[in-house]
C-alpha cells in the first residue's frame, strides 16, 4: 500500500485497535476476532513481548486483509525494524522528530502524540500523517473542537478515554479517527479466551460510527 492509500484507510474506517498483550501466543486469535467484528486497523504496541516477531507473524497471517501498525515507539531504530517486520504505519505516545523523519523516508503513515496545541502544530509541519493526542481523556472532546476551530488542517486521533459508545463522539467533535484500546480488545476477555466478545465490541463500534 502506498502511503496515500494507507492515510485514506484510516480516514474511511475511522479506528484503529490499540492491542496491548501479556501473552502473544493469543495474537492472531485476538486480531481475527476483532477482524470478524469489522475493525481491520491494527496498532501492535511495542509493549508486547516479542513484539517485532508478533508484527511478523500478523503480517504473514493476515497480509493485506488488515491495516497493520506498530505503536508505543519512542525511537527511530524500533520504528524501522517494525516497518521491516510489516508494519504500514507508526504510533507514538510522544512527539519525537526523528521517528518522524525515519518513517517519512520510508513513505509510510507516521502518527506522533501531542498534547499541546504547539505540539500538534509542530508535528504537522514536519509532515506528520495524523497527530495522536494522548492522553485524550484528560484534555476532552471539547479540546478537540477547540483546536481545530483556529487550525482546521490538524487530523488527530485522539486515545485515552475513546470507548464503544463515544468514539462516534470524538469523529463528530473534529477527529479523523480514534485509537480504542482496552474498551475493545478487553483485557478479561482474552484472559477467558472469550473471542466472541472481542468480536461483539467490534460490530458495536463499527455500527455506531457507520462502518459497513
Amino acid at each position: 500500500m502506498t502511503r496515500e492509500e494507507i492515510r485514506n484507510n484510516i480516514l474511511q474506517n475511522k479506528v484503529v485497535a490499540v492491542v496491548r498483550m501479556k501473552n502473544p501466543n493469543q495474537l492472531l486469535k485476538v486480531i481475527e476476532a476483532i477482524m470478524k467484528g469489522g475493525v481491520t486497523g491494527i496498532e501492535l504496541t511495542m509493549t508486547i513481548p516479542n513484539a517485532i516477531e508478533a508484527i511478523e507473524k500478523a503480517n504473514k497471517e493476515f497480509g493485506d486483509d488488515i491495516l497493520l501498525g506498530v505503536g508505543s515507539v519512542t525511537d527511530s531504530k524500533v520504528a524501522l525494524e517494525a516497518i521491516n517486520a510489516g508494519a504500514k504505519f507508526v504510533v507514538s505516545p510522544i512527539y519525537k522528530p526523528e521517528v518522524v523523519a525515519a518513517v517519512i523516508e520510508k513513505n509510510l503513515v507516521v502518527i506522533p502524540g501531542a498534547f499541546s496545541p504547539t505540539e500538534i502544530q509542530n508535528a504537522y509541519e514536519q509532515g506528520a500523517d495524523f497527530v495522536k493526542i494522548f492522553p485524550a481523556d484528560n484534555l476532552g472532546m471539547s479540546f478537540i473542537k477547540s483546536i481545530k476551530a483556529p487550525l482546521p488542517h490538524l487530523k488527530v486521533i485522539p486515545t485515552g478515554g475513546v470507548t464503544l459508545e463515544n468514539a462516534i463522539d470524538w469523529i463528530n467533535h473534529g477527529a479523523s479517527a480514534v485509537g480504542i484500546g482496552s474498551a475493545l480488545v478487553d483485557n478479561k476477555a482474552i484472559e477467558n479466551e472469550n473471542y466472541s466478545q472481542l468480536t461483539e465490541n467490534a460490530k458495536i463500534l463499527c455500527s455506531n460510527l457507520e462502518i459497513n
